[in-house]
């Protein structure tokens, strides 16, 4: 008997190899079973109301009739779309001219700093009437990439940060043109952690092994995140626009602790509506208390991606996919958000803060 029980487990382990070995390896992008759970479904293609998309990009709006685009808009209820990639001089004034030709009350032009030269004699002087001259042509309000604070060196080759002072004129002048800034700083946090299996992004990063970050590339998170959130202090009377929630997401309890201290922060969710869909409850509280200050944004633009932002936003459907598995593995539920909630968040806060938008497409 005794010898036996010591065969058992042998025996046993040699089954489970060779089962094992005959099976062939799963890839976990393409292991995406369909649930067997039967709950109602509500896969919504068009907004339950007119909305802005605070955040988007397009190339092509300095020429062409802006049809098909115009189209897609309309199929998803998209009134207005701001695109944040203006540019600035010609370039911002050439899409502005084509708007105003082919659609004018449908699109917002943001206009976007040129960090080249940063630390030379006049830089910040130029940048202001830069800035000063792109509202004149037409733009309404300032997008900052995430190459601020990560990428962007002045002329002695030192990393500038997103509070250096040498900046500080361009956002007090966005105060006090009324013009907001919606500012995307770092990255998600997990692009600084180590790339293994406890990490929740690493299948992102071994798909996009140039997102990696560490603390010596170019800064710690913590860092680059406490720069800007000092640079929202420090211009009271400039409002801001945190994109993608700055990163805080699937912190809500601390990101609500900014939101008090920082009353001219805004939010948009662009590319983090996987992070509330699987915490309903949380996340529902949250656009309850700050209902007022949070925008509708996607950044991305592909059309058929939209129905998960109405399907988190409107319904009350549960356990349902996200539309990139490197983003999100994990199943979502929708928050259900009342009307007037839904009202706010898809155009009535953009209109209050954003200026130059038709107010007539939203009565």
């Amino acid at each position: 008997m005794r010898k036996l029980s010591f065969l058992v487990p042998a025996l046993l382990g040699a089954v489970v190899t060779s089962y094992a070995q005959e099976q062939p390896v799963i890839d976990f992008e393409k292991y995406n079973p369909p649930s067997s759970l039967v709950v109602p479904e509500h896969k919504l293609t068009r907004a339950k109301f007119p909305f802005i998309d605070v955040h988007n990009h397009q190339d092509g709006l300095a020429s062409g009739n802006l049809k098909d685009l115009l189209q897609d808009m309309d199929a998803l209820n998209m009134k207005v779309m701001v695109n944040l990639s203006g540019g600035n001089g010609r370039r911002l004034k050439a899409q502005v001219d084509n708007i105003k030709s082919k659609a004018p009350a449908r699109f917002i032009i943001f206009a976007n700093i040129d960090f080249n030269g940063i630390g030379e004699d006049g830089w910040t002087e130029k940048a202001v009437l830069q800035l000063k001259e792109d509202v004149k042509n037409g733009a309404n309000g300032l997008k900052v990439f995430k190459n601020l604070g990560l990428s962007v060196n002045d002329n002695t080759g030192k990393r500038v940060a997103i509070d250096d002072p040498r900046l500080d004129a361009i956002w007090d002048q966005c105060g006090r043109m009324k013009i907001p800034v919606l500012i995307h700083a770092a990255d998600p946090r997990q692009f600084w952690q180590s790339a293994d299996y406890n990490n929740e992004r690493w299948l992102e990063l071994i798909t996009h092994p140039g997102r990696k970050r560490s603390n010596t590339n170019p800064a710690p998170w913590e860092q680059i995140i406490e720069e800007e959130h000092r640079m929202f202090r420090k211009h009271p009377n400039t409002t801001f626009i945190n994109a993608h929630f700055g990163w805080y997401a699937n912190n809500l309890s601390q990101l609500s602790q900014l939101m008090d201290q920082i009353p001219n922060m805004y939010v948009e969710f662009g590319a983090v509506i996987a992070e509330l869909g699987r915490q309903p409850k949380m996340a529902r509280q949250f656009f309850e208390k700050y209902q007022d200050r949070i925008l509708f944004g996607k950044d991305s633009w592909q059309p058929d991606e939209y129905t998960t932002y109405f399907r988190v936003l409107e319904t009350a459907d549960e356990y349902f996919p996200y539309h990139k598995k490197y983003h999100a593995f994990w199943r979502m539920y929708g928050m259900e958000l009342p009307d007037e909630i839904l009202k706010k968040v898809y155009y009535k806060n953009a209109l209050r803060i954003i200026p130059g938008i038709d107010k007539s497409q939203f009565e």
